[in-house]
């Protein structure tokens, strides 16, 4: 099984990681590289986004020390079954986008996770906000040979597989919101993009990618437009990313195998016990203008469900938006 690792391509940072002080003379010894080329360094991860603090007589640390995801980390969180689906499993340091790295790929069972991502998209191709080793980023492309089952519905069974991923985590109280937000608390913890190419009828290779808000710098966090959170806020500790990526690869995996089979509606029902707006009024925004109705979950597509003052109407899209009281 390929392997990559961050440590590689960055080897300073795999030093520096800890969040104790080294020397610059100490760095060039570990590295064997030249001052000049530890100050280069240096300033490279300072353009990742990671505060570098330099002290006189001390060197230089990381103020927030980072966890880099590890290759036989992630892998130990997989079960026999889990690790049957995996054919391979890649730690990039840094890429443009892990849904349009697997795109251009071929086969099934493939995972990519990346330490920073610098053109994340979200939902609507609104950019997903990843600075360097603060949450996970990663993508499974799956093929489907036959669409027994109608495609509309992964993103709501993926929402259910991440969600069940953190809940093993210990984080009890995450939630959805149609169609692919994860919540905790009204705030978004992590966001899902399902993206297809072949035929709908015949074989069909798909990609899940999952962005997910481990520990993120509030610098980087000022562009956000919506209440986010992270796993951090949440725990009140530094989450383990090694242990939540194995977890959530884990589920996606597995989640993936039974959706093949039974589609969305054998995840129809655990996704309304996890639904954030049951039963409460929500607004939302179409092609045709908006709509207030109460949420009454989804349809075996996935279409969302409102009952509305002229009775039950069923949207595929949209923006739903809970509407303050």
């Amino acid at each position: 099984m390929p392997r990559a690792d961050p440590g590689r391509e960055l080897p300073l940072l795999e030093i520096l990681a800890d969040g104790r002080f080294y020397s610059g003379e100490q760095l060039g010894k570990l590295l064997g590289a030249s001052r000049t080329a530890i100050l280069k360094g240096l300033h490279s991860l300072g353009d990742l986004g990671l505060e570098l603090q330099a002290v006189r007589g001390k060197g230089y640390r990381l103020l927030r020390p980072v966890e880099l995801l590890r290759h036989d980390a992630i892998i130990s969180r997989l079960n026999g079954h889990s690790r049957s689906l995996l054919n391979e499993l890649e730690i990039l340091p840094r890429i443009d986008s892990t849904n349009r790295y697997l795109l251009e790929r071929s086969g099934t069972g493939l995972a990519c996770f990346a330490e920073y991502q610098h053109a994340g998209r979200g939902r609507g191709g609104r950019r997903w906000q990843s600075p360097f080793a603060s949450g996970i980023c990663c993508s499974v492309r799956w093929q489907f040979d036959r669409v027994a089952h109608p495609l509309s519905g992964l993103s709501l069974a993926a929402g259910v597989w991440v969600v069940d991923a953190l809940r093993a985590a210990g984080i009890r109280e995450a939630g959805l919101k149609w169609p692919n937000d994860v919540l905790y608390g009204g705030a978004k913890l992590a966001g899902i993009l399902v993206e297809a190419k072949g035929e709908m009828a015949g074989s069909c290779q798909i990609v899940i990618g999952v962005g997910l808000n481990i520990d993120m710098p509030p610098v980087m966090a000022s562009g956000i437009e919506q209440p986010w959170t992270d796993l951090k806020r949440v725990t009140g500790r530094q989450p383990g990313r090694n242990r939540i990526a194995g977890l959530l690869l884990h589920h996606l995996l597995t989640g993936l195998s039974v959706y093949e089979e039974k589609g969305l509606p054998g995840f129809q029902a655990r996704w309304e016990t996890l639904d954030c707006t049951a039963g409460r009024q929500v607004q939302i925004q179409h092609a045709s203008g908006s709509l207030v109705g109460t949420a009454q979950g989804i349809d075996e597509r996935g279409a969302i469900c409102l009952r509305c003052t002229d009775g039950f109407r069923h949207f595929h899209s949209g923006e739903v938006t809970l509407r303050i009281r």
